[in-house]
């Protein structure tokens, strides 16, 4: 998944987002922790917070893209999968709470054959 296909005049775009994983601005909003109108009014849109928040879900999902070979199962891990170790929260839930390192190292263990 190549990441600038998710962006248009150098700014990640909602659209192109949530077009790619087949929901909508709202439900990207609650993914990322937002209010619906960060995804629909281009100041918010092209918010410092904002830009972040997408581009921290779009590395955890790019970085295991590979492991399901969809971005959509990605994007389905990413919010529903509970991770071992974290009390049953899932990536997305972590992510929102800006343990976004977390996350990441957690996906390198898991691919370097360490039980996370």
């Amino acid at each position: 998944m190549a990441l600038a296909n998710f962006a248009q005049r150098g700014i990640f775009d909602p659209k192109k987002i949530a077009d790619a994983f087949m929901t909508n601005s709202a439900e990207l909003a609650s993914t990322v922790g937002l209010g619906r109108d960060a995804m629909q009014r281009k100041k918010r849109i092209a918010a410092a917070n904002t830009q972040k928040r997408l581009r921290t879900m779009l590395e955890v999902i790019n970085k295991v893209e590979p492991r399901f070979g969809s971005n959509l199962i990605a994007y389905a891990w990413y919010r529903s999968e509970p991770l071992a170790g974290f009390s049953g929260q899932t990536a997305m839930q972590l992510v929102k709470a800006g343990r976004v390192d977390d996350v990441l190292e957690y996906i390198d263990a898991v691919d370097a054959g360490v039980h996370a």
